[in-house]
């Protein structure tokens, strides 16, 4: 088992491992005891009453927070003539075609966050799909980066998009913020993502769907959320 430093000990001290929290009160928490000399990301974690071994039971979409998640993301698009020129206006860090591909087959290399495609480029794309897909990296339209609209795909990205999905175990594990953020702040991006995670509940899922909540900073420790309380 790992051993934590003095610090966190300290800090988890301060926690009643027994306890569920009100939503409020876990964030409140988890931002006055973070101690890391820079600033910590605020880390939520789902158990959903889902197997995702079956179709119907697939938890997956993407949110555009209010206040973002504090990281600038790099997009990458691939797209050609209008649509390539719409997307370097609207900010892409890199745009390309079969030159892109080419190119990251060849290096192995991506330095991006996040690939948009439009429609017509992926059957070109589809062929990173053994590259790109086990990152997390291949454009999707179910959460929106597979479109013609790159403009706004774009922008929201940018403006703190965040995608979700579901893992083998039945755990979605996303980032909500910086601890920098004003409690407001990350007070309405939790809600926002609660809320998208709650009106993606598949048809198939029975029973209790939020499982168990918890929140964290990169350096701290969870604080869990009474999940019957989750959403509020």
């Amino acid at each position: 088992m790992a051993k934590h430093g003095k610090r966190y000990v300290e800090v988890q001290r301060q926690i009643d491992k027994n306890s569920l929290y009100e939503p409020v009160q876990a964030l409140e928490l988890v931002k006055s005891l973070a101690k890391a000399k820079f600033d910590e990301t605020i880390d939520l974690a789902l158990k959903l009453g889902v197997d995702p071994r079956h179709a119907d039971q697939q938890v997956r979409g993407a949110v555009v927070l209010p206040h973002g998640t504090g990281k600038t993301r790099t997009v990458l698009v691939f797209a050609k003539g209008d649509k390539a020129k719409e997307a370097e206006e609207a900010g892409a860090d890199f745009v390309g075609a079969e030159d892109m591909v080419e190119k990251i087959q060849k290096e192995n290399r991506f330095g991006f966050d996040v690939a948009v495609a439009t429609p017509d480029m992926m059957g070109v794309v589809g062929k990173l799909g053994k590259l790109l897909g086990p990152k997390g990296l291949m454009p999707n339209p179910k959460v929106g980066t597979v479109t013609m609209d790159v403009q706004r795909a774009i922008q929201e990205i940018k403006a703190g998009k965040v995608e979700y999905r579901v893992d083998k175990t039945g755990i979605v594990h996303v980032h909500i913020g910086k601890i920098s953020f004003d409690q407001e702040k990350i007070e309405e991006n939790y809600r926002t993502m609660m809320d998208a995670l709650i009106k993606a509940k598949p048809s198939g899922a029975k029973g209790q769907y939020i499982r168990s909540v918890a929140v964290s900073s990169t350096m701290g420790p969870s604080v869990r959320i009474n999940p019957l309380r989750a959403a509020e």
